[in-house]
């Protein structure tokens, strides 16, 4: 039996059930300092949330296609983050960046067309282009003076990369009027502010006791929207 036919198995409704149990098991491990388990239960939520994608049939359109990999991604660099060394971090950025990139691209492919819809989105992308603009200072005015050196580059394009998909999916919320797909991306933003603050200016357990359940959540959320795709791109 092959794995699509396998995850077919599982109905969405427990496999987010199980994702949210997973991360409340890996907030309590984390407090309690076990690495093993940590590791076993952070790997489980990510599991689950690529296996909601995928029993909702995510491979049945071209935004579904995208949402799958970029969450495949995001399992990727949830195993690099893991680590705490350099050059383990530096991976999981890369890896996180190009999800963000799919991400985008999804939103893109998808909600963006029909004379109404671009009516709807240009102009939601422009505002939210401003906003990201002001933000994005903010973050970086903020969190470059804790960053090393050699992080800050890749730190900066990540944040510009992650700001861009927002904007991407401001432009689908108000295009097809999904607004699902932005508030997974909000999501998405936040929990990476919780990351760069334990890694580069505060490290702690309250970093992750609200980064994990925004960033997961983030993930349920974008899978998800999985379903409204079929038959859209």
């Amino acid at each position: 039996m092959s794995v699509r036919m396998s995850a077919r198995m599982f109905a969405p409704v427990p496999l987010t059930v199980a994702c949210i149990a997973s991360v409340l098991v890996l907030l309590a491990v984390d407090r309690l300092g076990s690495q093993v388990w940590r590791a076993a239960a952070k790997m489980a939520a990510s599991t689950f949330f690529v296996l909601i994608a995928v029993s909702l049939g995510a491979h049945a359109s071209t935004y579904g296609q995208f949402i799958l990999a970029a969450l495949l991604l995001g399992w990727l660099g949830d195993a690099l983050l893991l680590s705490r060394a350099p050059k383990a971090f530096m991976g999981g950025l890369a890896v996180f960046l190009l999800s963000h990139v799919l991400f985008a691209a999804a939103f893109l492919s998808g909600g963006l067309s029909g004379v109404l819809s671009g009516a709807l989105s240009v102009p939601a992308m422009g505002a939210a282009g401003v906003l990201a603009a002001v933000f994005g200072t903010f973050v970086l005015r903020w969190l470059l003076p804790h960053t090393p050196g050699d992080f800050k580059g890749p730190v900066s394009a990540y944040v510009l990369v992650i700001l861009g998909m927002c904007v991407a999916a401001a432009g689908h919320a108000f295009g097809s009027q999904r607004w699902a797909v932005l508030v997974g991306a909000l999501l998405f933003a936040l929990s990476d502010i919780s990351v760069a603050r334990d890694r580069f200016v505060r490290p702690g357990h309250v970093n992750r006791l609200w980064g994990w359940p925004s960033y997961f959540l983030a993930q349920v959320v974008l899978a998800w929207t999985v379903a409204g795709s079929h038959g859209s791109a």
